[in-house]
């Protein structure tokens, strides 16, 4: 990785030029900056963005200079496949999302199709709209694909970004309990802002035994829903040990190792059900984008740290030692 000029992206018919206002680092740029992740390089990173238009392609319309946007990373999806006509199109073969299979928003600008964009509501800022592709994804998988019903026990395996805004969006779906774990590491700073998001039960596993925890507020139930947020191979077993018979795993964490061994008949005996969803659609971003104007979830205070393009390095090192929860950079 590389900081270096670069010429002005030109766009074409069906697309338009933003100027990156607000740009986030996310757990999967970590990820390809060593080379664990699908990626299509060379190409500019970042796809957690928001802007403002600044050039509109001839075929676009409904947009105009200046207009304040979020956009889906959904670029190179054909629009033509079962995939995309049944509404799926993040998952779409032919799909080269920005930030890894096309140039993204850790630049000064970046174009994308007009057909991926969402309008930022007023009295939202740039900086709680480039939190808007993570909520999506949870709103996507946790609230869209799992389904929280009202009363619900809810384990978030992981006090990153997405276990924190998880357990915002859980809570206010009708989960009747939510509990967020996390480790030693986590405690300086993760797990003091999941107390300070009011977060009923905060766990560090390294201090307390979780299971023992859940089975004495369950009545030895079980959490009806786990959703693993961390990644690590101990936490997706200890989802299974933890869920109660019939409930949901919910699979947000990408793990840094290909294959992770899971309790495979611990899963069937208990009748589980393990989602493994992928992305967001539009319906979740509007949602997304709602939900924060409404002020329903609490952005900001994910929020740690602001850098500038030069200090890319110096941010990426907080992000990957688990210094930073939300770390933006600033074009």
């Amino acid at each position: 990785m590389d900081l270096k000029e670069v010429p002005t992206p030109v766009i074409g018919r069906g697309e338009v030029l933003i100027k990156v206002r607000m740009a986030g680092i996310c757990g999967s740029d970590i990820h390809i900056l060593h080379d664990e992740f699908l990626n299509y390089p060379p190409v500019i990173m970042g796809h957690e963005f928001a802007g403002q238009i600044v050039k509109i392609g001839k075929a676009v319309t409904g947009w105009e200079e200046g207009d304040r946007v979020v956009s889906e990373p959904h670029t190179g999806a054909c629009g033509l496949c079962w995939l995309c006509r049944t509404g799926s199109p993040q998952i779409c073969p032919k799909k080269r999302a920005i930030g890894s299979g096309t140039d993204g928003a850790f630049a000064e600008f970046i174009k994308v199709p007009a057909w991926l964009l969402h309008r930022i509501p007023e009295g939202v800022s740039f900086e709680e709209a480039s939190l808007t592709e993570p909520t999506a994804i949870c709103i996507h998988c946790v609230l869209e694909r799992v389904g929280i019903v009202p009363g619900d026990f809810v384990a978030v395996l992981g006090p990153g970004p997405i276990g924190l805004l998880t357990a915002q969006l859980v809570r206010e779906a009708g989960a009747g309990h939510v509990l967020v774990a996390g480790r030693s590491s986590d405690a300086d700073l993760r797990l003091k802002v999941a107390k300070k998001l009011n977060i009923e039960y905060v766990v560090n596993v390294d201090k307390e035994d979780i299971t023992s925890k859940i089975e004495n507020l369950t009545h030895r139930r079980g959490a009806d829903v786990v959703v693993e947020a961390s990644g690590s191979p101990e936490a997706i077993n200890q989802a299974f040990q933890i869920v109660r018979r019939g409930g949901k795993i919910c699979a947000l964490g990408m793990t840094k190792k290909e294959k992770v061994e899971v309790p495979w008949n611990i899963g069937i005996v208990k009748g589980i059900q393990v989602v493994l969803p992928f992305s967001s659609g539009y319906t979740s971003w509007e949602r997304a984008l709602a939900l924060i104007a409404l002020r329903k979830i609490d952005v900001r205070s994910l929020i740690t740290h602001r850098f500038s393009l030069e200090d890319w390095s110096n941010v990426f090192s907080l992000v990957e030692k688990g210094q930073a929860i939300k770390a933006l950079l600033v074009p």
